[in-house]
């Protein structure tokens, strides 16, 4: 990526210590973004800071920051927005709600717990990341919600994790309606099985299953094939696309 289509703007990525997120970030600064690099955990400070440097290196004028942030927590979207502006401005232009949780639960072992675990970070976080990050939205800015195949197919074990990401689409839909008077666009991407590390709490057959089911050459997802998308919805020529979900997944989901 050689272009700085992006460049002058700011963008946050929430869970981009890693994975998808990682290689989202690291996109946007080679389009010529500032990124806020958002990671969880003090295990993840080391590779959030080893993305930031990773841009840094590319020496395009791109910047980063990283931030430590809980997204369970309802402060969590405040403190990230902070630390934006007071590094890069006022003026945010690029949200991705990448951040996510997955774990299998059968209906029987499924408690109340484990509902809030995750719709509080696959539902309510990126509902409150938009509302921290609207204010300072400079049109037209654009919004990015990681949902997944799964928000429209049913996964022996993960009702939960497949619920949160439909929520999160009918979430996307209404912000497109809701912020496209002001100039923004909303838009979901949902992937199909990616190599990275939330695969290893898919089962197996889950798995085996999706590959049979991807027509691109029956392969797993990578991690720039996601951010490649992703980075399109970033840019300007995205301009007329909004209220969306876009199935990147090889031709896994089609729809």
């Amino acid at each position: 990526m050689t272009s700085t289509s992006l460049s002058g703007k700011t963008a946050i990525v929430t869970g981009s210590s890693r994975g998808i997120g990682a290689g989202v970030a690291l996109d946007l600064a080679q389009r010529g973004a500032n990124v806020t690099i958002v990671y969880t955990s003090p295990r993840s400070e080391a590779g959030a800071r080893e993305i930031a440097s990773k841009i840094a290196a590319l020496d395009n004028g791109s910047k980063a920051i990283v931030v430590q942030a809980d997204l369970s927590r309802v402060e969590s979207p405040a403190k990230i927005v902070s630390a934006t502006i007071q590094a890069f401005g006022d003026e945010i232009d690029i949200l991705v709600n990448n951040a996510a949780v997955l774990f299998p639960r059968t209906i029987s072992e499924t408690t109340p717990e484990d509902y809030s675990k995750i719709f509080d970070v696959n539902v309510r976080a990126p509902l409150l990341m938009a509302k921290a990050v609207v204010p300072h939205l400079r049109a037209p800015g654009r919004i990015i919600n990681l949902s997944s195949v799964g928000a429209r197919s049913g996964f022996e074990n993960l009702a939960m994790y497949s619920a949160s990401k439909a929520a999160l689409e009918g979430m996307t839909r209404g912000l497109a309606a809701e912020l496209g008077s002001a100039g923004h666009t909303v838009n979901a991407v949902a992937p199909g099985p990616v190599k990275s590390d939330m695969l290893d709490d898919v089962s197996q057959d889950i798995i085996d299953m999706q590959l049979k089911m991807t027509a691109v050459e029956h392969r797993h997802g990578t991690v720039d094939d996601i951010a490649q998308v992703i980075g399109w919805l970033a840019e300007e020529r995205s301009r007329w696309i909004s209220g969306q979900t876009l199935s990147a997944s090889g031709g896994y989901m089609m729809v």
